[in-house]
């Protein structure tokens, strides 16, 4: 059967099947002719090798190397966006975190494989983000066996000016096909820290930076749009399964956690104690328009007022708010008072907790 295969396979037919195998070889042949000349074969994680391709204009490009060895990704994405025509294809993949965890607890015996995958995230998933080693790792690996999630490798690809159009798992790597859709964001001051700064809409419509403790991985992000035609919004208006939130991020986000940093926000009058939740320009995109207005006259708050009613959907959300805003246009402190006491009897009577 394989030799059959092979003998109706041209060079850079049989190139992708051996080196990356049939699934991903069938892949290809989903989006592009891999012998049209305006579609070429890499394997570098080097941004090098694309500036020096003889075209600009390419239709589709497959790189077989994991960009978990590119020593600098996002230049590399960007410069792959200069060499893409408008909607023009990259295939890539990327070795995940819960591909490598599969290999390392399956490459030694218990419990060595698990002291094994904790030193192996630690070196190659704390490291090369902090300030302080980040010199240090990139100067002993070269770049290479980064770990990525991802939802940064995704939230990486979307800032790069493109579009996920499916994923495939082969080879304990995960495969992408990705389609230009713009040119890139030139994020030049990414944050991997604990503590970040996101940008809402608050009062008149003005943007303001709220503080938070990270819950999501890094360039999580740009994928909101993404994850909002992919996931349906469960109780509470957040998504289902969300891949960005990190398995510590649940956990800060069921207690309120990683909100803390917000009172700061409150210290500086950004916000108020009592309101609607400062939203994301996404998000914000989903309200009605009247409910957009009549959000934008008010400080947004530290506590949401939807924890006094308990509401199931985001339709029940908005109309939530819609119902607290027009009583607090008519009376702010006797409102606030009156939901301030509900909140935290929902809260500390009734179990109410955040997703």
């Amino acid at each position: 059967m394989i030799d059959s295969i092979n003998s109706n396979m041209t060079e850079r037919d049989t190139l992708v099947f051996d080196k990356a195998g049939k699934a991903v070889l069938d892949l290809c042949s989903e989006y592009f002719d891999l012998d049209d000349p305006k579609v070429t074969v890499l394997s570098t994680g080097n941004y090098f090798n694309l500036e020096v391709l003889p075209h600009s204009d390419y239709q589709g490009i497959l790189n077989l190397s994991r960009l978990n060895d590119s020593r600098r990704v996002n230049k590399f994405l960007e410069v792959l966006n200069r060499r893409l025509v408008f909607e023009g294809v990259f295939i890539g993949c990327v070795q995940t975190y819960a591909n490598r965890r599969k290999r390392l607890i399956s490459k030694y015996v218990f419990p060595l494989n698990y002291c094994v995958y904790y030193v192996d995230t630690f070196f190659h998933r704390i490291l090369p983000k902090l300030k302080l080693t980040q010199r240090l790792y990139f100067y002993l690996t070269k770049g290479k066996g980064r770990m990525l999630s991802r939802a940064e490798m995704f939230g990486r690809l979307y800032s790069c000016g493109f579009e996920i159009l499916k994923q495939v798992e082969a080879n304990n790597k995960l495969y992408f096909v990705a389609k230009k859709i713009s040119e890139p964001s030139f994020d030049l001051h990414p944050t991997y820290g604990p503590l970040i700064k996101l940008k809402r809409i608050g009062k008149n419509g003005e943007i303001f930076k709220v503080y938070k403790l990270r819950t999501m991985y890094p360039y999580a992000e740009y994928l909101q749009d993404y994850v909002y035609k992919n996931n349906e919004l469960d109780e509470g208006g957040k998504f289902k399964d969300d891949f960005r939130v990190s398995p510590l991020g649940k956990f800060l986000r069921k207690f309120w956690i990683d909100e803390l940093p917000m009172f700061w926000n409150l210290i500086k009058g950004d916000m108020k104690l009592i309101g609607v939740r400062p939203l994301s320009k996404h998000y914000f995109s989903l309200y009605t328009p009247e409910v957009q207005e009549m959000r934008t006259r008010v400080k947004p708050g530290l506590v949401p007022p939807f924890y006094a009613d308990m509401p199931k959907t985001l339709d029940d959300i908005i109309l939530s708010e819609k119902k607290y805003l027009e009583l607090y246009e008519k009376a702010p402190f006797s409102t606030d008072v009156n939901y301030f006491f509900k909140i935290f009897s929902n809260i500390l009577v009734k179990g109410a907790r955040s997703k």
